[in-house]
């Protein structure tokens, strides 16, 4: 039984401190930065939409580098392996992938010479001594587009980071104990209003 992290829209306010909190913590272990969850305003309710870890996981099953695993009660994505091919994203029911650069930990940050870039050259851009990727079309060496998801911050003993910092407690964490209990209470629920149906007639 996999884990995932779900939303009350009713409880939700659409602050967004779950994204916040959600690229911090991924920042302060070195993976990307980027929210693993992006809170969406529909009429009048607003949630988060995230990764719901499937039991087939239709993602690790396109990727062909398999940098997506099904690891304990998760599916994880290796930022090693992916090659930015976009097909898990594709693949994703809930729209809960989204891609973000990557530079690999030993590629550096900044050449020692100046190198003079323009929107048509195809060196890397340093417009200003020591920074990349400031002029339009420049590239920066070694980055690449790979997926981002929800990966329920396996590094934290807590668990996810969002469920925890959420105000408004609209956040919490789905397992098979809780829907084993959800299960039970709508049945409960279903054979009493069969039952007032019965007296009724």
């Amino acid at each position: 039984m996999k884990r995932f992290v779900i939303a009350d829209p009713q409880k939700c306010i659409g602050c967004g401190t779950c994204m916040a909190a959600c690229s911090t913590e991924h920042k302060k272990v070195g993976v990307q930065s980027h929210p693993r969850l992006t809170v969406i305003k529909h009429k009048d309710a607003t949630a988060p939409v995230m990764c719901r870890h499937c039991e087939d996981a239709p993602c690790a099953r396109v990727c062909p580098v398999q940098a997506i695993t099904k690891e304990d009660d998760r599916v994880y994505i290796n930022e090693t392996l992916c090659v930015g091919c976009t097909l898990c994203a594709v693949a994703c029911p809930f729209g809960a992938i989204a891609f973000d650069g990557s530079r690999p930990v030993a590629m550096a940050n900044s050449y020692d010479t100046f190198i003079p870039s323009t929107t048509r050259s195809s060196n890397p851009s340093t417009s200003v001594p020591g920074v990349f990727g400031q002029d339009i079309l420049a590239w920066e060496p070694g980055v690449k587009s790979i997926a981002v998801k929800c990966d329920l911050c396996g590094f934290r003993e807590q668990g996810p980071a969002c469920v925890e910092v959420c105000p408004t407690q609209a956040l919490m964490v789905v397992d098979e104990d809780k829907i084993i209990k959800a299960r039970e209470r709508k049945r409960e629920e279903a054979a009493n209003v069969a039952q007032s149906i019965t007296v009724e007639l």
